[in-house]
């Protein structure tokens, strides 16, 4: 069976972080523009990163060809 292709657009966007747990982490979208008519509140949960959710990480390790 030939080797599967790394998708790019994915390992530009996730980043796996160390450890036992291998997390992947993910940049809150939409921080690029249009954020002066968020709230306060809005712009400051954007600045944190979050991990993505186990039903994703299966698909994402996948893409990445991490086993």
């Amino acid at each position: 069976m030939p080797k599967l292709k790394t998708i790019k657009s994915i390992s530009k966007r996730v980043k796996v972080a160390g450890g036992k747990k291998r997390r992947l982490i993910l940049r809150t979208p939409g921080q690029d523009h249009f954020n002066a008519r968020e709230t306060g509140k809005a712009k400051r949960n954007k600045r944190s990163d979050f991990e993505i959710s186990n039903v994703y990480q299966r698909t994402i390790r996948r893409a990445l060809n991490q086993q």
